[in-house]
């Protein structure tokens, strides 16, 4: 990490032990199989991720109240503790649940690229973050975040990423590494960011969340060969973008990926069990 990173990635790690602290007070701390969650929220995206001790991420909120459904659908009613949320990056289909869900739970901190959304559901957004006192963390490029085994990787965007015209190119993209696995995250990024991706980083993953909804402008091949997930999960609902693609959908078909998608197959829970994926299907329509 570059020294122009180091301050940030201290303070993060601070947040983080302050949090772990608290938990320490009020929670048991009984070690849990991580579980990973791809909420069905609709046309949006929105994860989930448990760690052991029951450290809770929340990627992405989706475009409104849905992801409180899901969430308790899959928590226990009493749990009412995120460690961390992660906004992608400030379009409506990503943050519009994050209102509900920081008015309902009580967050450790809240994690972004810095760029801000120019809507009124943005400026409401972050009022309650400002309400509710919660300490935001802006990250980019080289930066990470780090739990015992567990490390998000910053990805993208990069400096010049984020001074983008286009809101897409901000997105936050991260890796999930632990010693057995390996999760990317690409929020709506699209092909120019993952050529750039593929130039820096080696990009193989076993699980991958699939870009922008999955759309024909992401998930190119070459991309898709370069992680060579086992399991790809598009999040998606009705829409008249035509997401998935056919383009997308051919060319996952073409490397014999394992596809869920959230309209289809409803909130999706993975855990790895003796190198194994199992994915657990939770259909709502």
């Amino acid at each position: 990490m570059s020294g122009r990173n180091f301050p940030k990635m201290v303070i993060l790690l601070l947040v983080a032990a302050d949090i772990l602290i608290w938990r320490s007070i009020f929670f048991d701390g009984k070690l849990v199989q991580p579980e990973f969650y791809f909420f069905d929220v609709g046309q949006g995206d929105s994860q989930m991720v448990v760690l052991p001790g029951n450290v809770k991420v929340l990627i992405d909120g989706g475009p409104d109240s849905k992801v409180l459904d899901a969430m308790s659908r899959n928590l226990k009613f009493t749990d009412k503790y995120l460690d961390l949320i992660i906004l992608t990056h400030p379009q409506l289909d990503h943050f519009g649940g994050l209102i509900d869900v920081i008015n309902n739970f009580q967050v450790g901190a809240f994690i972004g690229a810095g760029r801000k959304g120019e809507s009124l559901a943005y400026r409401n957004l972050s009022d309650a973050i400002l309400a509710k006192k919660i300490p935001y963390i802006a990250l980019k490029e080289g930066d990470a975040i780090k739990y015992k085994d567990y490390i998000f990787q910053i990805l993208s965007p990069s400096y010049e990423d984020l001074l983008s015209a286009e809101l897409n190119d901000t997105s936050l993209v991260m890796m999930l590494k632990s010693p057995e696995l390996k999760l990317l995250y690409t929020g709506d990024s699209g092909r120019n960011i993952e050529k750039e991706l593929m130039k820096r980083y080696d990009l193989s993953a076993d699980v991958l969340k699939i870009g922008h909804h999955g759309s024909k402008n992401a998930s190119a091949a070459e991309f898709l060969r370069a992680v060579a997930a086992k399991v790809s999960i598009i999040g998606v609902g009705k829409n008249n973008y035509g997401h998935p693609s056919k383009e997308t959908l051919r060319r996952l078909a073409d490397l014999r990926a394992a596809v869920f998608r959230t309209d289809q197959d409803g909130t999706l829970k993975l855990i790895f069990q003796e190198g194994k994926i199992k994915v657990f299907r939770s259909p709502t329509r």
